[in-house]
């Protein structure tokens, strides 16, 4: 189609090439974490997809932890969400702490505890990776969750953890949409409703949040750095149905929870033009009894 990739975040994941390379070529059938998606497995995600013309390209940023390995709150990648929104792109690099084999690219991201070194790892090697390719979209779809109130021994470590997993990969990514997301394109970056109000039995959980939503409305100013007719939306979710967070809670109400490819639809339909927020918007994402809604939540 002439489309360009498009990209998700996390913590950025992609394999370092060790000279700059030009983006794989384009190719024919869609492309997912875990085994190759054949046409069939678009269908079951994105009922019509064969009806909607070419597939793009993108990136997807989708470590769920910086620095201790992959957290549980995406689900991993081979399950999670990264995996459905890379149904229907047709060239996907995934920026990750581990290599994704059914990436079209990986960029793998080093751990470690400082974000300036974390941020120029990742920024340099999707530079090598793209040159001056541009993506349709970049999906930040990292992040993680701790409880606690302020009187909580693990304060100061789980708001530090929630830092890095939710506002060192938006900020990342964001970055990166300045440089390598074509005009037009999607960013998305990934809040929460919970963070609407106040969070006292999850003090860090709830910042990192809200530093994100503040984030997405400032992208949408003017001078923001984001290019032309862009738009930057976050998503705000209560609860993803994953494998990780059943296994964690087995007697939950999962009919208030939001599947991925509910999730991966969206993206889609963003990604394509239909029915995409204003940029700026934080779009809550309410389920109940099975049925979930797009609700606009008011800006801050």
């Amino acid at each position: 189609s002439g489309a360009r990739p498009a990209a998700a975040s996390g913590p950025c994941g992609a394999a370092r090439p060790s000279a700059p390379v030009s983006p794989p070529p384009r190719v024919p059938s869609v492309t997912a974490p875990g085994p190759p998606a054949p046409r069939s497995a678009a269908r079951r995600l994105f009922p019509g997809a064969q009806g909607r013309g070419s597939a793009r390209r993108g990136l997807t940023h989708e470590s769920a932890e910086v620095t201790r390995g992959r957290g549980a709150s995406g689900a991993a990648r081979r399950s999670g969400l990264g995996q459905a929104a890379s149904l229907e792109l047709q060239w996907v690099a995934s920026i990750d702490l581990a290599e994704n084999e059914d990436a079209s690219a990986n960029v793998v991201v080093e751990p470690t505890d400082s974000f300036p070194e974390q941020a120029e790892q990742v920024t340099t090697e999707v530079g090598k990776l793209l040159g001056e390719e541009k993506v349709d979209a970049i999906l930040c779809v990292a992040g993680g969750w701790a409880g606690g109130s302020a009187k909580a021994k693990s304060l100061y470590n789980n708001c530090d953890l929630m830092w890095k997993q939710s506002v060192w990969t938006s900020t990342i990514s964001s970055h990166l949409a300045t440089k390598h997301l074509k005009e037009g394109g999607l960013l998305t970056l990934t809040g929460a409703q919970a963070a609407l109000s106040g969070t006292p039995g999850m003090i860090g959980y709830g910042m990192a949040k809200g530093a994100v939503h503040q984030l997405c409305q400032s992208l949408a100013g003017a001078n923001s750095g984001l290019p032309s007719g862009s738009a930057a939306v976050a998503i705000l979710p209560v609860t993803l149905d994953t494998p990780a967070n059943r296994k964690s809670m087995p007697g939950a109400d999962f009919s208030s929870w939001t599947s991925l490819e509910f999730i991966a639809e969206t993206f889609y339909n963003w990604i394509t033009g239909k029915n995409r927020p204003n940029s700026g918007s934080l779009i809550q994402v309410i389920t109940t009894g099975g049925k979930t809604e797009l609700v606009a939540a008011a800006h801050l």
